[in-house]
């Protein structure tokens, strides 16, 4: 049986005192410390003292106390009182560490056994790899030389029979060029358009369907005249572009032929065969400049150049007649789009004028109603003033209560809460106010836009219907189109 501790009135199973509110009067020091210490030999020193120090005769209770505090002092703390105990090994845990021995013992043997047949299953298997991939490295060489021999004979066939032949292109040429010389009045309306749209002002300074068929029609017009310069380019450069297809062909050839003998010579190569040596790092070096594709793509490329360039004096007359029938109807079909984008857009314009209109009209509603709200809020704010004053003051009178009468009661709490309710109210007021007055003056800032917004939009409608379409009434017909007067 342990003699230890005491009921739970003793002052060391009391909670503490806690100290982070104040107290509410000053009788609240008279509850502390009414228990001693608990220090057995400083009670014991203090009731010895104590007696000896009085002639009168103790109480009884002061006789229960020190008998009480004599026992607590002379009594022994053996190891059979302690609640725990230190750290110590179970059985189980000495059982559960020798089959964690054993069976860490037995996965490292198994790890090595596994090791060592997988290593020896490993060098096997890199012999065999080794030996297919140097019998695949050669077949794929031998498939890169029938490569080579396939395009250098190619390339020798279309060698021998590149030709130069130059056509007569002169009436199709002069054609070309009066055709070339009428796309110059629709290109400058098109970009005289685009330079009176610049006028518009603010948010109608758009990127609009308009404004990208006006560029799309001046893209068209230069590419056709450029089409057509390229076209005149050929006819007049054929000559010269045969040759410079022949030389593509004849440098294409040469480097064929150095690749052949190279690549024939790595072809014989052997494990036994004399010349073959370390290069450290060769493998890291990248010198190549093209892939399979793009080197067969390179030659078909200056063999069909060759071909073209072969056919196109027989074809260039043909090819001009279509440029011509294709370009006319390209532009005639811009032209057409660019007139039903300034239709719609200018529809669209007046629609939006009127928009602005009925929008202003219900701003100015607005800005008077919000104006009222304002006042409404104003008011609300000077009614909580009172309200605020007499929870206030009530507050303040309740401060000079007496003594204990300065209690921390519900009507205290009440007053508290109360001038909290009215501050917030006030606060959410002030900032509903706030917020009404903002937004009166975002309503004013949107009356003198939309009002801005308006001109904008008069001056627009003008742009686009009297400055552009007047100018786009007058547009050269197919015949001209095509180079005929």
């Amino acid at each position: 049986m342990e003699l230890i501790g005491s009921t739970l009135t003793a002052t060391y199973a009391r909670p503490k005192t806690s100290h982070f509110l104040p107290a509410i009067s000053t009788m609240a020091s008279s509850y502390r410390g009414i228990q001693p210490a608990l220090n057995p030999s400083a009670n014991l020193w203090r009731t010895n003292s104590y007696y000896r120090s009085s002639n009168a005769v103790p109480t009884l209770s002061a006789l229960q106390r020190e008998n009480f505090d004599l026992v607590r002092a002379k009594t022994t703390f053996y190891p059979s009182n302690r609640t725990t105990m230190t750290t110590r090994y179970t059985p189980e845990d000495w059982y559960k560490s020798n089959q964690s021995n054993y069976r860490d013992s037995e996965s490292s043997r198994k790890s090595a056994e596994r090791l060592r047949k997988d290593t020896v299953r490993f060098m096997q298997d890199k012999e065999q790899l080794t030996r297919r991939s140097q019998e695949n490295t050669s077949k794929n060489i031998g498939e890169r030389l029938n490569d080579i021999v396939f395009w250098k004979s190619e390339l020798s066939h279309e060698t021998d029979n590149m030709v130069t032949e130059i056509a007569t292109l002169t009436e199709v040429k002069r054609r070309l060029e009066r055709a070339l010389a009428e796309t110059e009045g629709p290109l400058q309306v098109s970009q005289e358009c685009l330079y009176h749209r610049e006028k518009r002002m603010s948010i109608d300074l758009v990127h609009d369907d308009v404004e990208k068929d006006l560029i799309k029609e001046v893209e068209v017009i230069k590419s056709c005249q450029e089409r057509m310069r390229r076209h005149l380019d050929r006819a007049i450069a054929q000559l010269a572009s045969n040759r410079a297809a022949q030389h593509e062909l004849e440098r294409d050839m040469r480097d064929k032929v150095t690749a052949q003998r190279i690549e024939d010579r790595c072809h014989n190569l052997r494990n036994t065969s004399d010349g073959i040596s370390y290069y450290r790092g060769i493998e890291r070096l990248d010198p190549t400049l093209s892939l399979p594709d793009s080197w067969s793509k390179f030659t078909d490329e200056n063999i069909l150049r060759s071909q073209s360039e072969r056919a196109s004096s027989h074809k260039l007359r043909d090819e001009i007649e279509i440029l011509l029938n294709t370009t006319s109807n390209e532009m005639w079909s811009q032209f057409n789009n660019v007139n039903v984008a300034f239709t719609n857009r200018i529809s669209e314009t007046a629609d939006a004028k009127n928009g602005l209109q009925t929008h202003l009209a219900k701003t100015l509603q607005e800005i008077f109603q919000t104006e009222m709200l304002i006042e409404s809020l104003k008011k609300a704010l000077r009614d909580k003033e009172n309200p605020l004053k007499v929870a206030q003051t009530r507050m303040e009178e309740r401060t000079r209560r007496p003594n204990i009468e300065l209690c921390r009661d519900n009507p205290h709490h009440r007053l508290v809460s109360e001038v909290r309710e009215i501050e917030d109210t006030i606060q959410k007021l002030r900032e509903r106010l706030m917020e009404a007055e903002n937004t009166l003056q975002i309503l004013a800032t949107t009356k003198a836009t939309l009002e801005h917004d308006l001109s904008i939009k008069a001056n627009s409608l003008f742009l686009d219907q009297e400055k552009c379409m007047s100018m786009r009434k007058s547009f050269p017909s197919m015949p001209r189109l095509v180079g005929y007067t």
